[in-house]
């Protein structure tokens, strides 16, 4: 069965800018989107997303689906893709109303390898006539990851840590594994479990085959050297601590 998030209001503002004085901004309007991210077991064909217009003004919605990889270093890698459909890809909302976009997997499993895709929802900004200056244009976009997994693939996170200052440190994590990963806090601990910081992180998806780095910095206090315990909490709560050692 598909697993949802929690519906989020959408108030992430796209801008093409045109620098002067007398410009005017195209009002955007807003919506929200549920679930925000995307579950689907590899047995499952089709699965659906909500799109609410919460806004005063009629919105047109534009929907896009795309392959999701990562490059080594981290960065989002978004390809076309033709492994997923959806309908319809063009939406029009009135003032309050909402839409089912519905998606349907047309690639067969791929056993033990989680299939990763990003549907992109935006929208389609109306032409306002500017009555003097330049006119910028201002869009709302919303981009909702999908993780098609099959049984057996999971993560498998290798940490490491190197000092940067007295102060501060660097974790480096390599995901070894078939299934994405995503810390939502770092913890570095002395081995008798006193803490010595924590740092939370946030969008930090690591998809497999993929290495990110974290700099962590302390309260001031230095990073005493030697060994240590660096733990690394993911998004569904599951935690993996790992022996670090750091110079004197």
């Amino acid at each position: 069965m598909t697993r949802t998030s929690t519906s989020r209001r959408v108030l992430f503002l796209l801008a093409a800018c045109v620098a002067a004085a007398t410009a005017h901004p195209a009002l955007a309007g807003s919506f929200s989107v549920s679930p925000v991210r995307i579950f689907m077991e590899a047995r499952e064909r089709a699965t659906g997303v909500t799109i609410i217009n919460e806004g005063d003004t009629d919105l047109v919605m534009q929907a896009e689906l795309f392959e999701w990889k990562q490059k080594p270093d981290g960065t989002d890698d978004l390809l076309p893709t033709q492994d997923l459909v959806l309908a319809p890809p063009i939406l029009k909302l009135g003032r309050g109303a909402r839409q089912t976009v519905r998606l349907a997997n047309l690639r067969p499993p791929v056993p033990g390898e989680q299939l990763t895709y990003r549907l992109i929802v935006r929208e389609v900004p109306e032409a306002l006539a500017p009555k003097d200056g330049v006119k910028i244009q201002v869009a709302l976009a919303f981009s909702l990851p999908i993780f098609i997994t099959p049984p057996g693939a999971k993560r498998e996170m290798a940490c490491t840590a190197t000092r940067t200052s007295p102060t501060a440190l660097r974790a480096s994590c390599e995901n070894k594994g078939h299934a994405y990963a995503q810390p939502a806090s770092i913890t570095l601990s002395t081995p008798s479990g006193n803490t010595l910081l924590t740092s939370e992180i946030r969008g930090g998806y690591i998809l497999p085959g993929v290495s990110r780095n974290f700099d962590l910095s302390s309260d001031g206090s230095r990073i005493p050297g030697g060994p240590l315990k660096l733990q690394v909490t993911q998004d569904d709560g599951s935690k993996q601590v790992f022996d670090v050692r750091l110079p004197e």
